[in-house]
């Protein structure tokens, strides 16, 4: 645990942790809400939609996350989600609050959002030694899914006692305690940092910015990763459409506390699996094969949960299907920094999270829509059946089986198809 002697370490790490809280509680209090207001999945679905939605635009970040100082992006970000969740108090306080505000607000907090994860994860190698980057992402998926599995446990029962208005301000504390921490970071000025000026025209910026994205992409749309994102957009497509009906399924189950431990064991497996990913030696197998393997298995049991007979096997089923994604999430982070130089981390990232996450705004407006027609108990089906099926492909698929090590990945895995006049 000596990475904790690290300074700039230290602080990010809180930093995520007191966030996080913010987050996860948030995601909660604003579905049950929606839920609430709503009354029907349609309405979660509209917002799963609208929240997440902002990952089309989250791959323009990229070059601005490797030009301007990373420090204060996450301090600003943090104060400005925190004073947009004070509306709904407000508007709650004078009688204004209505379904409608709070899906106008929810897709603005989660933009500002959408800057914070790809940007600590492009400044944690300029300050973590490269062999502890694995044991860096592991403690950051902790302080990301770790933090989020306590949240969740106890987002049931805050919903019942104080209410979704109440941790609403509590989320709004928690993001400035975290743009506080993120304050007292110190980070290596940036040797590529680059402003618009008086001698550069706007439109030549422009261009510039172009490249930059379009070297991000070029680097996720090669051989060794067009065919994983092709399988994770469905997963993603699956995971949307599961989402916004876990409040109705919930309340069909026993009501918001049953919601709370679905969502603490989803986030339960993920950290389990993301905790012992630098412990099960998966990096000695190719990334294709454990992809495969891993989604087999959490398609099967995200299918099977929902036949389960007792609400706490149903909770326990579920949670083991989220371990494999905590697995895989790890294992290809460390590839991605491992394998890509680090100036232009900040876009590689943004796009990575933009093009995997694109199908979760489609499948939050189905799973809303199917809700409504066949059913939530169906909607989890049918999603764990996506996901198997994706294993499936991937354990057929050649290109997949053929992808390299993850110990064997170096700048050339990824960089090599990209042409030299848009490289570096």
């Amino acid at each position: 645990m000596t990475i904790f002697f690290n300074k700039n370490f230290l602080y990010m790490f809180l930093g995520r942790i007191v966030t996080n809280i913010g987050d996860t509680l948030y995601a909660v209090a604003a579905m049950w809400l929606v839920s609430d207001l709503g009354g029907s999945t349609f309405y979660t679905g509209l917002a799963g939609f609208l929240t997440i939605i902002p990952r089309f635009i989250q791959f323009f970040g990229g070059p601005l996350i490797d030009r301007i100082p990373i420090r204060p992006l996450l301090i600003i970000t943090q104060c400005i989600q925190s004073f947009m969740l004070l509306i709904i108090p407000i508007a709650y306080y004078f009688d204004l609050l209505s379904v409608s505000l709070v899906l106008i607000i929810s897709p603005i907090i989660t933009t500002f959002n959408m800057l914070v994860y790809p940007a600590q994860m492009a400044a944690l190698p300029t300050f973590v030694d490269e062999k502890e980057l694995t044991k860096a992402n592991s403690l950051f998926t902790f302080a990301y899914q770790g933090i989020e599995t306590g949240c969740n446990a106890i987002a049931g029962i805050l919903l019942v006692t104080i209410g979704p208005i109440s941790i609403y301000l509590l989320n709004s504390v928690m993001f400035l305690i975290g743009a506080l921490l993120f304050s007292l970071i110190i980070l290596p000025k940036q040797s590529r940092k680059e402003k618009v000026t008086d001698m550069e025209s706007i439109l030549a910026y422009v261009k510039k910015y172009g490249v930059d994205l379009k070297e991000g992409f070029s680097i996720l749309l090669n051989k060794t990763f067009s065919r994983l994102l092709l399988g994770v957009i469905a997963i993603n497509l699956a995971g949307g459409a599961t989402f916004v009906v876990l409040p109705e399924f919930s309340k069909q189950q026993g009501g918001a506390e049953v919601f709370g431990f679905l969502l603490m064991a989803q986030a339960l497996g993920s950290l389990a699996g993301a905790l012992l990913a630098p412990y099960l030696s998966l990096e000695r197998f190719g990334i294709g094969k454990v992809y495969a393997t891993a989604f087999f298995i959490s398609g099967l049991l995200w299918a099977i949960s929902v036949f389960s007979p007792w609400t706490w096997l149903l909770i326990t089923i579920y949670g083991l299907a989220w371990f494999p994604g905590g697995v895989t999430n790890i294992l290809i982070n460390t590839c991605m920094q491992r394998g890509i130089p680090k100036h232009l981390l900040g876009r590689v990232f943004s796009a990575s999270f933009s093009i995997s996450g694109i199908a979760m705004p489609l499948g939050s407006l189905l799973g809303g829509l199917l809700g409504v027609i066949i059913g939530s108990v169906y909607v989890i089906l049918i999603s764990g059946i996506v996901v198997f099926l994706v294993g499936i492909f991937w354990m057929f698929d050649k290109v997949t089986q053929s992808l390299p090590k993850s110990e064997d990945v170096t700048e050339t895995t990824f960089i090599k198809p990209i042409p030299k006049a848009i490289g570096n």
